[in-house]
C-alpha cells in the first residue's frame, strides 16, 4: 500500500499578488489581476495580460538578490513562491531536498532583452528551462536533486504528479513541486500567431468567448509522506489523493472534440484516489476561454460526471493563463478554497453556450465545505493531467 502524500507548505505569486494571503483574498473577492502590459516591452497593448505587480528590480530587492542582465524573471518568480512554501513547511534549512519544477519559457526573457546583440558569456546557460529550475533551487534552499518538466500547460501539474510518484515509491520522503513562468515576447507573439488571444478579459465557457489572456506566476507545494510530516510535527494542509495523466495526441495545439485525453486524465485521477464522481465538491477547470478548449473540456466533464456535475469554474478569468505554471497555481487555489470553505466563482461570464458547461458565477452562493476537489491542466499535443486534493482527516 502506498504512503499517503500530504501537503505541508505552499507558496504563490501571480497577477493577484505576492504570497498565499494576497492571492486567497483576491480569489475570494474576485479581484482581477488582468490589465494592460506594464513590464513586458510589447507593442501589442491591445491584448490584456496578467502580470505580477512588481518589476524585476523590486523582486530582486525583496529577495535580496543582485539584479543584472542575466537575471531571469522566471527565476525571480520561482524563488518568491519556493521560499514561501519552504517557510510554511518549516524546511528552510532542511538538507537534501528535491525540487521538480515545470516551465516552458525558462530564461527566454533574458535572451529577448539582449537580442539582437551578441550574447554575453553565460547567457546561454540562463536561457535553458532546466537552468531556471537550478537557479530557483540555488536561491531558495538546500537541494540535492532537481528535475524540470516541460509539457506546455500541463507542466507544473505533471511536476506534482511526478513528485507524488517519487514519494509513493519510497524514493523520497519530501519533494517540492510546482512551476514558474514569466511573460515573454516569444510567449505573447506565439499565442498571437495561433489567433487565440482575446482583446478583452477572457470569458471561459461563455458563448462570446474569443480566446485567452496570458498571465505569469509561480506556485510550489511541499509534498511529503504522511509519516514524515507527522514525525516532523508539520501542519498538514491537505492530501494529494489522486492523479491522472493521458495524451490523446489529437493535434499539435487543438483539443479533441470529445475530450478523450481530458476524460481519461480525470477518470484515472478518480481511480487513483479511490473516489467516485459524487465525492467531488468542486472542479477547477483548465478553462482557457478559447472556443476549442472550453467545448472539449465541457464534453469531457459531461462524460465523467453525467448530469450530476459539481460546481465548476476557471480562475484564469482573474489571473490569465499562466501556461506552464497554471497546474500548480490552480492546485494552490483549490487548497485555499478547501481551507477557507468557498468555491471560487467564475468571473466575466454572462452568456450560456449549449456546447459548454455552465460555471459557478459570481452571483451564486460561494460558501461550501469542500472535502475533495479536482483540478485540471491540459497542454498542447493533448498532454492532459488531472489531480484530486482532499481534506486531511
Amino acid at each position: 500500500m502506498h504512503p499517503r502524500v500530504v501537503i505541508t507548505g505552499m507558496g504563490v505569486v501571480s497577477a493577484l499578488g505576492v504570497g498565499v494571503e494576497a492571492n486567497a483574498h483576491a480569489l475570494k473577492h474576485g479581484l482581477s489581476g488582468i490589465g494592460t502590459a506594464r513590464f513586458l516591452p510589447t507593442d501589442h497593448l491591445e491584448f490584456p495580460i496578467g502580470e505580477v505587480p512588481m518589476d524585476n528590480d523590486e523582486l530582486c530587492r525583496m529577495l535580496g538578490l543582485p539584479y543584472g542582465p542575466t537575471c531571469s524573471r522566471t527565476r525571480l518568480l520561482g524563488v518568491v513562491a519556493l521560499r514561501e512554501a519552504l517557510a510554511m513547511a518549516n524546511l528552510q534549512h532542511h538538507p537534501g531536498l528535491a525540487l521538480i519544477s515545470g516551465t516552458t519559457v525558462g530564461g527566454m526573457d533574458v535572451t529577448e532583452r539582449l537580442y539582437p546583440n551578441p550574447l554575453p558569456e553565460g547567457v546561454p546557460d540562463v536561457h535553458d528551462c532546466g537552468a531556471s529550475t537550478n537557479a530557483i533551487a540555488d536561491d531558495s534552499g538546500d537541494f540535492d536533486y532537481t528535475a524540470t518538466v516541460s509539457t506546455a500547460c500541463s507542466s507544473a501539474m505533471n511536476a506534482l504528479i511526478a513528485a507524488k510518484l517519487m514519494i509513493e515509491s519510497g524514493e523520497r520522503d519530501i519533494v517540492v513541486a510546482g512551476g514558474a513562468e514569466a511573460m515573454s515576447l516569444f510567449h505573447l507573439n506565439g499565442f498571437k500567431s495561433l489567433m487565440i488571444l482575446d482583446r478583452q478579459r477572457c470569458r471561459p465557457f461563455d458563448k462570446t468567448r474569443a480566446g485567452l489572456n496570458l498571465g505569469e506566476g509561480a506556485a510550489y507545494l511541499v509534498l511529503e509522506s504522511e509519516t514524515s510530516a507527522l514525525s516532523r510535527g508539520a501542519k498538514i494542509l491537505g492530501v494529494l489523493s489522486g492523479a491522472g495523466n493521458a495524451c490523446d495526441a489529437h493535434h499539435q495545439t487543438a483539443s479533441s472534440e470529445d475530450g478523450e485525453g481530458a476524460f481519461r486524465a480525470m477518470t484515472h485521477a478518480l481511480d487513483d484516489a479511490g473516489l467516485s464522481t459524487s465525492d467531488i465538491g468542486y472542479v477547477n477547470a483548465h478553462g482557457t476561454g478559447t472556443p476549442n478548449n472550453d467545448a472539449s473540456e465541457s464534453a469531457a466533464l459531461r462524460r465523467v460526471f453525467g448530469d450530476k456535475l459539481p460546481p465548476v469554474s476557471s480562475t484564469k478569468s482573474l489571473t490569465g493563463h499562466t501556461t506552464s505554471a497554471s497546474g500548480s497555481l490552480e492546485a494552490a487555489f483549490c487548497l485555499m478554497a478547501m481551507q477557507q470553505g468557498f468555491v471560487p466563482a467564475q468571473y466575466e461570464f454572462e452568456n450560456n453556450d449549449d456546447q459548454c458547461i455552465t460555471p459557478v458565477s459570481e452571483s451564486d452562493t460561494l460558501h461550501a465545505e469542500l472535502r475533495h476537489v479536482m483540478c485540471n491542466a491540459f497542454g498542447f499535443g493533448g498532454n492532459d493531467s488531472s489531480i484530486i486534493l482532499s481534506r486531511y482527516e
